[in-house]
């Protein structure tokens, strides 16, 4: 292995008397130090822009949420709360009320989703960080903090008193009303802040005071729709999930952030596999031009390769020489472009020099498990493509002398 290794390493760095064969090796070297700079470039971008895309969700969704398994409702007792709020590692809970409702701004109506939060909430999430005109609910009031995307729809803003919003919901029961207040509840409230999170929440969700929101749904003081958690920094999910399942077993369905957000994670991580995908048959393709420049190689040196075999030398050492080569050329190229792409990546970090908006820098991430997976991808991929170049080598064509 030693002397395949020294050989491998000379016919490596040394040119070549053919000089097409010198730019082959050239471009084929060139091409697996851009594909592995581009996949972990890429990569990192892709990390980036999770970390981008669900940075909302840290000051929209609690640490945990429990949901009741069957309804949309449950009841919950005064002992059944302090059961709760004793629990090791809960720093906060607040209560919700949430409901599909009908929102009325003058002769507009829009679908949307009423949340009804206690005194609790912005214990739990920062959502009033997000609001960006106007102010929060104030305590046992009738006002509302609508998103950026209904206060378009509707065409309403912030404390316009002459221009109230009305806020329909179905009542429960059977039979044929008479007019509308048999169908539904309804409540005149004003809009008093509106929040810039994302497009969907901004087109969804109309916040309350919880004692509206159960007056609209005729629920019980002790009637709600789910429970949000604030947990200590240092508090351990699995054992206060475990807490609850013990406290109260197959009631509650328990979901943290990554679990609220599922459709979102499981979107971006298959677009993060495909580019991934994608990037990989590049290399492959790139990988091409390794296996003709060390086809080109034993071409070239059959001459050596017949003094080699007439010295003693097995087939499978002189096969040995080529894949230890092909390895090296993909090795270093590798190892070559993961640098260059560190570099790149670095320098967008602490230099900004690539914005997606004027005043927002192109969010990149670099990850360790990035540069694993750039790793083996081009190196175990350059070791079986360099073992297949080898695999050409035959006594006959070593025999062969041109």
């Amino acid at each position: 292995m030693n002397t395949s290794f020294y050989i491998a390493k000379r016919y490596l760095f040394s040119k070549s008397s053919n000089n097409a064969i010198n730019i082959m090796s050239l471009i084929a070297s060139g091409g697996v130090i851009v594909a592995s700079a581009a996949l972990l470039i890429v990569l990192s971008v892709f990390a980036g822009l999770k970390d981008y895309s669900l940075d909302f969700s840290n000051f929209t969704d609690p640490d945990l949420k429990i949901l009741p398994i069957e309804g949309k409702s449950f009841q919950l007792s005064e002992n059944e709360w302090h059961t709760l709020r004793g629990i090791d590692g809960v720093q906060a809970i607040s209560k919700i009320i949430e409901e599909r409702i009908v929102i009325k701004s003058e002769n507009k109506n829009l679908l949307a989703t009423l949340k009804g939060v206690d005194e609790n909430y912005l214990k739990v999430t920062q959502i009033d960080s997000m609001v960006s005109k106007g102010q929060w609910l104030s305590p046992e009031s009738n006002d509302v903090v609508s998103g950026w995307g209904i206060s378009n729809n509707l065409s309403f803003g912030v404390f316009n008193f002459l221009k109230p919003l009305t806020i329909y919901v179905p009542k429960p029961g059977k039979g044929q009303g008479s007019n509308r207040t048999s169908y539904f509840n309804s409540e005149v409230v004003t809009n008093v802040g509106l929040f810039n999170v994302n497009e969907n929440l901004d087109n969804e969700y109309v916040f309350s005071n919880i004692e509206l929101a159960r007056s609209l749904l005729n629920y019980k003081p002790t009637q709600i729709s789910a429970m949000e958690f604030k947990l200590n920094p240092e508090a351990d999910e699995n054992a206060i999930r475990n807490s609850i399942e013990l406290a109260f077993p197959n009631r509650f369905l328990i979901k943290n952030r990554a679990q609220l957000n599922d459709a979102l994670f499981k979107m971006l991580n298959t677009e993060n596999l495909a580019v991934y995908l994608i990037f990989t048959l590049v290399i492959i393709i790139s990988l091409f031009n390794v296996i003709g420049a060390i086809i080109m190689m034993i071409l070239d040196k059959k001459k050596s390769l017949n003094t080699l075999f007439n010295m003693g030398a097995e087939p499978k050492l002189i096969k040995s020489i080529f894949f230890l080569q092909g390895s090296l050329m993909t090795i270093l190229s590798g190892i070559i472009g993961i640098v260059i792409g560190l570099i790149v990546i670095y320098s967008q970090v602490k230099l900004e020099w690539v914005m997606l908006t004027p005043e927002f820098p192109y969010p990149v991430k670099l990850e360790i498990m990035n540069i694993v997976v750039v790793i083996v991808t081009i190196f175990g991929l350059g070791i079986i493509a360099s073992k297949l170049a080898s695999q050409r080598i035959t006594k006959n064509l070593i025999k062969t002398v041109a």
